[in-house]
């Protein structure tokens, strides 16, 4: 499709989606297909620091609903705010059945994230929206083929202001730059800083580029890159530590996902960080091209992680929500 044709059908795309007022989007239908059990076949709910809670796959006939690459839950895990690579907000709430699990979505919302004249995207390049961070009423959100980080009003995104890019664009690969976005705790050793990390972009030593955006001590620092994995996304847990998700492809069916914890401690310009590997998970559980990663606090005090999936836009591959509980204190060896 010519970029001319392309610009006319997602206007036309956003139009269709609002009210006859142009106020806000029509709400978007999700159907949810539960996923009760996390190994295939097994009733096991402990992996690695993590008790599996319970999820669901999810599907609409809304188009735009395909690459579900970061998400930020709200108000305590009932509502959330994601974003997708072909360059959508997307807004929802999470519905729970009556013992709290995660069943399904209402009041789904879909709108085009907007340039700075206030258009959407013009191309792929453009839309690509890969990491999503929450910081108090913006959201930061970084785009990887075009590499940039730009800040939205979380409430009702439009227009964006830019971020100055902390790492040199030159730097970042075209299709593996700017994957992660997040905001640390305020009273945590970084202060609220945000940091970056790269999906596949790399030093000379082989380890991945990532920044600290400012608030206090700013400057660029690396992750241990294992060769077979790619960061894609991250997000800090209340007492400062860093989560950071990663996907690993070898080929179809040989998949793969595992968070590892870095201590807060260590994020400083000019360090190689890394840490253990608290879950891992392969094809033998309910996985797919894990892309999103959050953490919040539920009712109960209890440290809760969101994991979402971007289906390429395949039929082959799922849309994916999945819900685990931190166990403080156990051991984070990796799952046999």
């Amino acid at each position: 499709m010519s970029r001319s044709r392309l610009r006319a059908a997602t206007a036309l795309a956003l139009l269709l989606t609002l009210d006859p007022a142009g106020a806000e989007p029509a709400e978007t239908r999700i159907d949810a297909q539960g996923i009760g059990q996390f190994r295939i076949g097994s009733a096991e709910t402990r992996f690695g620091a993590l008790d599996y809670l319970g999820g669901f796959s999810y599907r609409s006939n809304d188009r735009r609903l395909e690459g579900v690459s970061a998400i930020r839950m709200q108000e305590g895990g009932r509502r959330f705010l994601a974003v997708t690579d072909t360059g959508y907000w997307f807004r929802g709430a999470i519905r729970r059945d009556t013992s709290g699990r995660p069943v399904g979505m209402d009041d789904a919302r879909i709108d085009p994230i907007l340039d700075a004249s206030g258009a959407p995207p013009r191309r792929k390049g453009e839309a690509d929206a890969e990491g999503l961070a929450l910081d108090g009423d913006s959201a930061l959100v970084s785009f990887e083929r075009d590499a940039r980080i730009e800040r939205f009003d979380a409430a009702r995104p439009g227009r964006p202001t830019a971020v100055p890019l902390p790492i040199p664009k030159r730097e970042l690969r075209s299709n593996g730059g700017l994957e992660t976005i997040a905001v640390s705790p305020k009273d945590s050793p970084l202060e609220g800083a945000a940091i970056v990390v790269a999906e596949q972009s790399i030093d000379g030593a082989g380890h991945l580029l990532a920044a600290i955006l400012g608030r206090g001590e700013a400057g660029q620092f690396t992750v241990r890159k294992d060769k077979v994995w790619s960061a894609t996304d991250g997000a800090f847990l209340p007492g400062g530590d860093f989560l950071l998700l990663e996907r690993r492809y070898e080929g179809f069916g040989r998949i793969g996902m595992r968070i590892r914890r870095i201590a807060a401690a260590a994020i400083r310009p000019g360090a190689l960080v890394d840490g253990p590997v608290i879950m891992e998970a392969d094809f033998g559980n309910e996985i797919d091209n894990m892309e999103g990663l959050d953490v919040w606090t539920n009712e109960r005090g209890e440290t809760i992680l969101s994991l979402v999936s971007d289906d390429n836009g395949s039929f082959f591959q799922r849309n994916l929500y999945l819900e685990f509980r931190l166990r403080e204190g156990a051991e984070a060896g990796r799952t046999p």
